[in-house]
This record gives structure tokens, C-alpha cells and sequence, in this order.
């Protein structure tokens, strides 16, 4: 069963604080074969890749940790994929016995992908809150950044408002998804001429 779209938020929420209690993956808390588990995994990814985006900006880093980090998101953009695609076919799953009606349209982003953006939408919310927080901070600082967290949390409401309705679109046979597999390339040592032609 899909869980309403405000729990599913709430867990990439909580997702966010858990990773910031400890600076590192927390256990996920839901059964390895739910719809939830994969939220929460989903969420973690996104939160390490946050950060190690972070780092890699750092001015001060030698050629050898910049290449440790560029290797470390190229790692993380896969996971993060693979798991998206887990999602794309546990919808495939959810909505088998729908039949599109005659005039049913395609939606060019899966409920899948729409959650990955939604999921990097809470990552933006927490650290624009913490900004918000700062001590350290000019007072025109912590001001713009109030601003954007405002359009932020009206980003959430709006994304939450596109995924309700997808869903439901698809469930009465309006709309109707269609999975397009990434295919990444530059991980595959069979796909990328700069991996393949060192073999």
C-alpha cells in the first residue's frame, strides 16, 4: 500500500535529522522489503552526497582527495539511481491492474523521479534552516536565507500537491507511466571508451 504523501515527506525528514545526529548513515528504521525502506535509503544517499559535495569544494584539498571525493559522487549518483529505478518498478508493480483509459497521457516524470526531487528538496529545507540559525551571521544574511526557506517550504507544498495527483491521475487511468531506465554510461566498464579501452 503507498503511504499518504505527507508520511512519505516526513520520513525523508527524519531521514535528514537522523543522518545530522552522528554525521553518518543511521540504521533505517522500516522493513527491508517496504515502499518506506526504500524512501529512507533513498534519502540517506542523498544526505552523504550532500555533504561530500560539500567537501569537494573546499579550496584547500590536495588533487588526490578531489579525486577521492569525484570518485565517491560518481559512486553515490549510481546508487542513487539504482535506487530511483527500485521505485520506478515497485510503481509498475502498484499500478499493474490500471488500465489507461483511451485518452490516458504519459507523464514525463515517473512518481519515482518526482520523489527523488523531493527527496533532495528536504535536504535544501534543512540547510537553508540552518543557515537561518547562524550566529555567526550578518542579520541581512540570516534574512535572505529566511526568505528562500519560505519559498522552500512552498516548494514542498507545491511537489506534494504534483505527487498527490500524479498518483491519483494514474490510479483513475488518466495518466499512465512508462519507465525510461537511466543507462548510465560513465560507470560501465563495458559503455565508457575511457574504461574499456585501458582493459
Amino acid at each position: 500500500m503507498l503511504p499518504e504523501t505527507s508520511e512519505i515527506i516526513s520520513v525523508m525528514e527524519n531521514s535528514v535529522k537522523d543522518w545530522h545526529i552522528q554525521s553518518k548513515e543511521h540504521p533505517n528504521p522500516f522493513q527491508t522489503d517496504s515502499f518506506l525502506y526504500l524512501i529512507y535509503k533513498k534519502n540517506q544517499v542523498d544526505t552523504i552526497q550532500w555533504h561530500v559535495e560539500d567537501e569537494i569544494r573546499r579550496p584547500d584539498l590536495s588533487d588526490k582527495e578531489l579525486v577521492g571525493f569525484k570518485r565517491q559522487i560518481d559512486s553515490l549518483n549510481q546508487v542513487r539511481t539504482d535506487i530511483v529505478e527500485q521505485l520506478d518498478d515497485w510503481f509498475l508493480n502498484y499500478f499493474q491492474n490500471i488500465t489507461p483509459k483511451k485518452n490516458a497521457r504519459m507523464n514525463s516524470e515517473t512518481p519515482a523521479w518526482l520523489l527523488d526531487r523531493m527527496s533532495i528538496l528536504e535536504l535544501k529545507i534543512y540547510h537553508m534552516h540552518e543557515q537561518t540559525e547562524r550566529k555567526d551571521a550578518e542579520p541581512s544574511h540570516i534574512q535572505k536565507c529566511s526568505e528562500k526557506l519560505s519559498i522552500l517550504l512552498s516548494q514542498r507544498e507545491d511537489l506534494k500537491t504534483c505527487f498527490t495527483e500524479l498518483v491519483g491521475d494514474i490510479q483513475n487511468g488518466d495518466k499512465f507511466m512508462k519507465v525510461y531506465r537511466q543507462m548510465k554510461m560513465y560507470n560501465d566498464k563495458n559503455l565508457n571508451p575511457s574504461l574499456y579501452k585501458k582493459q
